[in-house]
């Protein structure tokens, strides 16, 4: 018996903006503890036996800080697919089901969403070691959490009768309720807030999904089939996969099976979609407050406060919302906190920076911190990881001055090869081919002064990239 994780790694996170941002998502951030919230998935179900490393759908923009993080925490043969469009939770999990061709039939298929957060991992692990057998036996496992509060931001799953084992007959799948309903929910100890974790065979959900979404399965297998490997990346074919239909995998296949069961997962668990989620998982202090950088909450209570750039002060509030981040910050109450996807879709809308990137940005070879930005120049400062190279490009319409903080370069400047150490520098004009590398065990620093008309990331041309980003 196998266990094949599929962890699914796509969205985009737009309720915990500003701190949440489409190229660099809530799953990827620290929230809560030491490990981001994808290291934390992928950390808790170490000690199922049998594990076998994960299969993990993701966003293309995404890939790197996949592998980056993956390495981190010491997983080095991890399977990465890039989903050309984002085609919702079906296509994703049978693109992975697809792949893991080479598995016996009978692997199970454990599937989790990157971005949840569980407070017990023993009692996560002990429901998982209930659920095999059923799931080997052909059943469609999914696990249930008993809500604690009418919240009508989940969806429901109503059981009718007990099985066997501590697992439920599912009756049916309840889309997110209004709030009276919600609160009826409650009540009724039938219902359950539906997880979105399920453990099934590999051989049992593809005859589930020909059975009851063949179209999706035909337009995916030959997207699989068509798919190609780029470094350790597995880029699905592109034309097939935009093809299929955009759709949940409870939509699509759990919602009509009648092969399915839920078992209880007794432990808290939250999507952390809001920030008001975020802050009821959180350590408090004395005043009920949240606090997370150089806060001073004088006489407030109540609040979830964030500062992650300057110091942060507030004065005789209650219940609010604040994240101040380098770029941008918002202010919300708690309970309109859920709206703040809002504001990102008019940010997106209006085709601002803030709704994709923060001003530190994040490339396979380290980052870039954008300083001071004006009329026709700009000033970032560059990490550059230990062993790591820039691409070697030119651009048409700026020139760049590099000036070494720490560590020791290797720079291409035309035909010229140089090593600059601290306080060196050199300048490279508009049109010449050039590159950085770091080639010691040190982090490499730069401060990079761009002049031009034009300062945009897209007036990149690469010829050379170790990292296929040509």
């Amino acid at each position: 018996m196998k266990i094949l994780p599929i962890i699914l790694a796509g969205g985009s996170g737009s309720r915990l903006w500003p701190l949440s941002r489409e190229n660099y998502p809530k799953q990827y951030l620290n929230l809560v503890g030491n490990l981001t919230i994808f290291q934390e998935t992928i950390k808790r179900i170490q000690e199922l036996a049998e594990i076998e490393n994960p299969i993990i759908i993701c966003n293309e923009n995404h890939r790197f800080i996949v592998a980056d993080q993956c390495q981190q925490i010491n997983i080095h043969n991890p399977t990465i697919i890039l989903e050309p469009i984002g085609r919702n939770t079906a296509p994703a999990i049978t693109s992975a089901a697809l792949h893991a061709e080479n598995f016996p039939e009978d692997t199970l298929l454990l599937v989790l969403s990157s971005d949840h957060y569980i407070d017990d991992k023993n009692k996560f692990i002990e429901a998982i070691n209930i659920a095999i057998d059923p799931a080997l036996k052909g059943k469609m496992v999914t696990f249930g959490i008993s809500p604690t509060s009418p919240n009508t931001g989940y969806g429901y799953i109503k059981i009718k009768e007990k099985s066997h084992n501590g697992a439920f007959i599912v009756e049916n799948f309840v889309e997110k309720p209004d709030q009276k309903l919600a609160e009826s929910y409650i009540r009724d100890e039938s219902y359950f807030w539906n997880s979105g974790i399920f453990l099934f065979r590999r051989d049992t959900f593809l005859t589930e999904i020909e059975k009851y979404s063949p179209l999706v399965l035909e337009a995916v297998k030959k997207s699989v089939h068509k798919s190609i490997k780029d470094l350790d990346f597995i880029r699905l074919g592109v034309e097939d996969f935009e093809s299929s239909q955009s759709i949940s995998v409870d939509c699509a296949v759990m919602e009509k099976s009648d092969n399915l069961i839920l078992i209880p997962l007794d432990t808290y668990w939250s999507d952390l979609g809001t920030w008001k989620s975020l802050y009821e998982i959180s350590e408090k202090d004395d005043n009920g407050n949240v606090v997370s950088g150089d806060v001073i909450p004088y006489e407030s209570r109540n609040c979830y406060i964030r500062a992650d750039h300057h110091i942060l002060a507030t004065i005789g509030v209650e219940d609010l919302i604040i994240v101040d981040t380098s770029d941008a910050t918002i202010v919300a109450s708690k309970d309109k906190a859920h709206e703040v996807g809002k504001i990102f879709n008019e940010i997106k809308s209006n085709k601002r920076y803030e709704s994709s990137n923060h001003r530190k940005v994040h490339r396979p070879w380290g980052w870039f911190d954008t300083i001071e930005t004006g009329s026709n120049f700009q000033v970032k400062r560059l990490n550059v990881k230990a062993g790591a190279k820039l691409s070697l490009q030119m651009h048409n319409h700026r020139a760049e001055h590099w000036v070494v903080v720490s560590g020791i370069a290797i720079v291409t400047n035309g035909e010229e090869v140089l090593t600059l150490h601290e306080g060196e520098s050199t300048f490279i004009p508009t049109g010449v081919v050039h590159s950085l590398e770091n080639q010691t065990k040190s982090l490499l620093e730069i401060i990079e002064i761009q002049s031009g008309s034009y300062l945009g990331e897209d007036d990149i041309i690469r010829f050379e990239d170790i990292y296929g980003r040509v």
